[in-house]
């Protein structure tokens, strides 16, 4: 099966993507959701989907950066797929496209943060898989 992988730049396609970034980020409502990722797109990230008809399949937004710990650097703020499309590869396609994308813009590192729980066991083992490592802690202090 032939998948295209896109970049969400126009307001109807940040739409087509909201579904998939709101499975993994369900506080992001409806009233929310338009307006937040404007702005995270304004802080130098970009959104990449995998359409299947009116809604995205599967959804990663990474930003790029640089830093004097990791160089030129990816992040990886979200990956994520519609429970009704997950197991079909869509999130190791993203993860395929980023790499890539970071090879021919020769950047450092890529980097994301998962959360620690049963349920993200099967997103650990694709991380895994794509060769990445476990190399830190993330600590958070609320303000």
């Amino acid at each position: 099966m032939m998948v295209s992988i896109q970049s969400a730049t126009t307001e109807s396609e940040l739409l087509k993507c909201r579904k998939a970034i709101q499975a993994l980020r369900p506080s992001l409502t409806d009233d929310l959701y338009l307006d937040a990722v404007q702005k995270t797109l304004a802080d130098n990230r970009v959104i990449i989907f995998i359409e299947n008809g009116e809604d995205a399949a599967a959804v990663a937004v990474f930003e790029t950066g640089y830093n004097l710990f990791r160089g030129k650097y990816i992040y990886i703020d979200d990956l994520s797929t519609l429970p009704d499309h997950r197991g079909k590869g869509y999130a190791g396609l993203l993860l395929d496209w980023i790499m890539n994308f970071a090879q021919k813009g020769q950047y450092d590192q890529v980097h994301l943060d998962s959360g620690v729980s049963e349920a993200r066991t099967n997103a650990h083992r694709l991380y895994l898989n794509k060769r990445f490592q476990v190399t830190s802690l993330h600590f958070v202090a609320n303000v």
